[in-house]
């Protein structure tokens, strides 16, 4: 009961956490808007981690620490940037694929083997993203993936479907929150080198900004404490197409918010990914 809950917590925040971005992308460049918003989540984690005895860590465990952390970076820079450009009804849809890809890597990484159930999440999923990145007026062919934004969040979604399975690792090499409070951190500090090589002084971010960067850095933190929750009790890849469930409430902010179009082709294409999510729901 209480995973169904997380899973839900989940669903609205990261999609609320993409609304927000959308507007910080076109207000400020995305590496100083995710450098200030893993900011504020380190600040909040220091106190507890001062309870906690880091010692007992093994080298492997910080290296995995610190590919997660740079991963999670790069995709949010990534992500932020495909926001600023892109629909929100268009790009939520595509992160289906991230299901794809961490049910590939956690093949590798975790040893999760898929079974005939995951397979056909995978065949509805790319069904759906035809008719999600199919409109009227721009119909679908292999142009589409060039798009700057559709290739923005691809990587986004590369990025983050392999840091789920070195998450998934940290976590059961530590805990939930521990790996919580390491994504943090680990997320500041690759931010602030990615910063450092893109920005020769330290600029301030902008005051119409700062209330968005509170606001996704709240979000931030809720989405992923219960999205470690939620990995420490069930597969990688089974948690990654429930997540799938978000593409519906960002396609609402889509057209509701950003005026958006073609949304009953979008509804469709979307609905079809989720049910990729029900098939995994039903065990």
């Amino acid at each position: 009961m209480f995973v169904s809950f997380a899973v839900l917590l989940r669903i609205l925040s990261n999609s609320t956490a993409n609304l927000f971005q959308k507007r910080a992308g076109k207000v400020s460049s995305s590496v100083l808007t995710n450098m200030w918003v893993y900011a504020i989540m380190s600040i909040a984690c220091i106190i507890p981690a001062l309870f906690v005895d880091w010692r007992i860590y093994s080298l492997e465990f910080w290296v995995y620490v610190f590919i997660a952390g740079l991963l999670c970076t790069v995709g949010t820079v990534a992500l932020i940037e495909a926001l600023a450009v892109g629909e929100l009804s268009v790009l939520a849809p595509i992160n289906s694929y991230k299901s794809v890809i961490g049910l590939i890597s956690a093949i590798f990484i975790l040893g999760e083997l898929p079974c005939l159930k995951d397979f056909i999440c995978i065949i509805l999923i790319v069904i759906g993203s035809y008719f999600v990145l199919d409109p009227e007026d721009f119909p679908f062919s292999l142009k589409t993936f060039f798009r700057r934004d559709v290739r923005l969040r691809i990587f986004a979604l590369l990025c983050s479907g392999i840091e789920a399975s070195f998450l998934k690792k940290i976590i059961l090499l530590s805990s939930y929150k521990i790996s919580l409070i390491l994504w943090c951190f680990s997320g500041f500090i690759c931010s602030l080198i990615i910063f450092g090589f893109k920005y020769k002084k330290f600029p301030i971010i902008q005051k119409n900004n700062r209330i968005n960067c509170f606001v996704i850095a709240l979000m931030l933190f809720i989405m992923q404490l219960t999205t470690n929750y939620v990995f420490s009790k069930i597969e990688v890849g089974a948690a990654l197409a429930l997540f799938q469930l978000s593409s519906l409430v960002s396609l609402y902010y889509g057209y509701k918010i950003f005026n958006e179009i073609n949304m009953k082709r979008k509804f469709l294409g979307t609905v079809i990914m989720v049910m990729s999510a029900v098939c995994i729901l039903i065990r």
